[in-house]
């Protein structure tokens, strides 16, 4: 077994015994990154030497005997998160050769544990793609099929983590941007309440619905992430998982459906729920303020910096007549009291992630991609995304469990309890064979 193929607590004894170091560790992860990258394309900016400067400082501090759960574990960092002295793009050429001098705060907190960030992962410009190919720099392909797009926005931190190179990687998610990419890769991702994390040092954040959370290819990894990168309640959930009527007429596909419907006996979720609103026009409200941010913010950039998405996006903005938005808002309030009530007082929503497995480059993004995803950033509630069976082709489909703010603890336990029944139904990762 190579280093890069070590769960986080195989990892984590061996550097704190000194079997391998944080040094060789960081090494194997940095050859493995250039021997499959070329065509992934999942990094768009390595910092091979300030990582092995970090990895040499972990050693030390795992020589004096500390032992942060993450120190010295390799992880990597989407173009969206400011990195002091590293270029950080935001996937735009707007920002192009951006080296900010400061940290994002989840910056700090990862270098402060004493993880070891090896590089920037791509995405769609400024976080507004479902695919990975509107980036000013690369398209990303999906590890298990590279004619398939990873999903978007994150699609470079869930490639990354897919296949193998990094353990953990940061994300952002404005409609399901972690989570979206994690179930097409088969990963783990978790998407914090807005509320429970800085946003400071995020280039170009929609401060109502977009939030920075991991991506990582175990549940453990995942949960260690989130710990320290956002705020995590031990409140207990308040029920069983309840479902939503008809998957309210959100069309999938037949797999997506057989791996939810498998998900939902293995936890006895039983209880449907309605929403005031149809999924599809909850997700078109928040992609009408998502594209209003956008031209506040992007309305003067030069157009040849623009991917052909981000000016559509930023066109778009202000076309909305003022009683439309106000329609859009009492639709987006309307839907974040009822999740809520739901959560708080039923228990924890359990869905599919997507509406279906992850598509070739060569097509769309399915209208409906977002219509699962959307629903926790409206509501500001936290989700954690897992892979819960394949489709006949051979690519990941995930579940997703929405809990209520405070009890992210219990959430998590209760994905752990899911995993133990999907395990059997998932393809082993081929990514993790040397």
């Amino acid at each position: 077994m190579s280093i890069t193929d070590l769960t986080l607590v195989e990892l984590r004894d061996q550097l704190r015994s000194g079997a391998i170091s944080s040094v060789e560790a960081t090494t194997a992860v940095l050859e493995r990154i250039a021997t499959a990258d070329d065509k992934l394309q999942s990094y768009v900016t390595l910092t091979a030497e300030k990582a092995l400067a970090q990895a040499h400082t972990a050693d030390e501090r795992l020589a004096s005997g500390e032992s942060s759960p993450l120190l010295g574990v390799p992880v990597a960092i989407k173009d969206l998160i400011c990195n002091r002295g590293i270029k950080t793009q935001a996937g735009s050429r707007i920002l192009e050769g951006f080296k900010p001098p400061y940290d994002a705060f989840v910056t700090e907190k990862l270098k402060a544990a004493g993880a070891v960030i090896v590089g920037m992962t791509n995405t769609d410009a400024f976080g507004m793609g479902s695919s990975t190919e509107n980036s000013g720099y690369q398209v990303t392909k999906n590890p298990w099929d590279m004619s398939r797009t990873p999903g978007g926005s994150s699609g470079g931190s869930g490639a990354a983590v897919a296949a193998g190179l990094c353990d953990i990687a940061l994300g952002t998610d404005t409609m399901g941007s972690v989570r979206i990419p994690a179930s097409y890769c088969g990963v783990y991702g978790f998407k914090p309440a807005q509320s429970a994390v800085s946003q400071d040092g995020l280039e170009l954040a929609e401060p109502t619905l977009d939030v920075i959370g991991p991506l990582a290819r175990s549940l453990n990894l995942l949960e260690q992430a989130a710990r320290l990168t956002s705020e995590f309640g031990e409140a207990d959930l308040p029920g069983q998982p309840v479902t939503l009527a008809g998957l309210a007429g959100v069309e999938c596909t037949t797999e997506v459906l057989a791996v939810y419907e498998r998900a939902c006996a293995a936890l006895g979720a039983g209880a449907a729920v309605a929403l005031p609103d149809p999924p599809s026009r909850v997700r078109y409200a928040g992609f009408i303020a998502t594209a209003q941010a956008l031209h506040a913010a992007l309305a003067d950039a030069p157009p040849e910096t623009l991917s052909p998405t981000l000016a559509r996006l930023i066109a778009y903005g202000p076309r909305r007549k003022p009683e439309d938005r106000a329609a859009d808002a009492q639709v987006l309030a309307r839907t974040a009291e009822r999740l809520n009530a739901i959560v708080t007082e039923h228990g924890p929503l359990l869905l599919p992630t997507a509406p279906q497995p992850a598509f070739d480059h060569a097509e769309p993004a399915p209208a409906n991609q977002a219509d699962f995803t959307c629903l926790a950033n409206v509501a500001n509630l936290p989700a954690i995304t897992l892979p819960a069976g394949t489709a006949a082709n051979g690519m990941p489909i995930g579940v997703q469990l929405i809990g209520p703010r405070g009890a992210e603890s219990g959430l998590f336990a209760l994905a752990r309890r899911l995993d133990s029944h999907l395990a059997a139904y998932r393809q082993p990762n081929h990514f993790y064979q040397g």
